[in-house]
């Protein structure tokens, strides 16, 4: 008897964790998680671009706290680009869905940026730091220009 009670709970177990891995979030809820993400990384990339315009003072250990943030969270979102998304209001242009590759190329030219400014935060050479700040701006500024709705 002991021997089926286990088998029934690992069967169970199973079926749990199986269903949950098959259940999806509702496109909705996948919108507003991007969406927060997004405004974390404008929350974490402001005061460095402030820094790298000379609109702040250079603040070695804030450029390394923000970049670590920063390289965590470029790689959150993408997931939540779902198809299934696509009719939900939001600010994400049709070519998101409509041009894949090229939506996925920009989201991993950001994640690799938003890295290596990570890297070089790490370094403590400001212009370094600088320069890389401008180089994940351009990143940003590309995935916008093509895949966001201006405001």
């Amino acid at each position: 008897m002991r021997k089926s009670g286990v088998t029934v709970v690992v069967a169970l177990s199973l079926g749990a964790v199986a269903g949950a891995a098959l259940a999806q979030a509702k496109p909705e809820q996948l919108v507003r998680q991007r969406q927060a993400v997004m405004i974390l990384q404008g929350k974490y990339f402001g005061p460095l671009a402030g820094m790298a315009q000379g609109k702040a003072p250079y603040n070695a250990d804030i450029v390394r706290r923000n970049a670590a943030f920063l390289d965590n969270l470029s790689r959150m979102p993408w997931d939540a680009f779902d198809p299934a998304t696509k009719d939900v209001k939001s600010n994400a242009l049709p070519a998101v869905f409509e041009q894949q590759d090229k939506f996925k190329e920009a989201a991993s030219r950001l994640e690799n940026e938003l890295h290596k400014l990570y890297e070089v935060s790490r370094s403590g050479d400001e212009n370094a730091v600088k320069t890389q700040i401008g180089a994940v701006g351009k990143a940003c500024g590309a995935c916008h220009e093509n895949f966001r709705q201006k405001q």
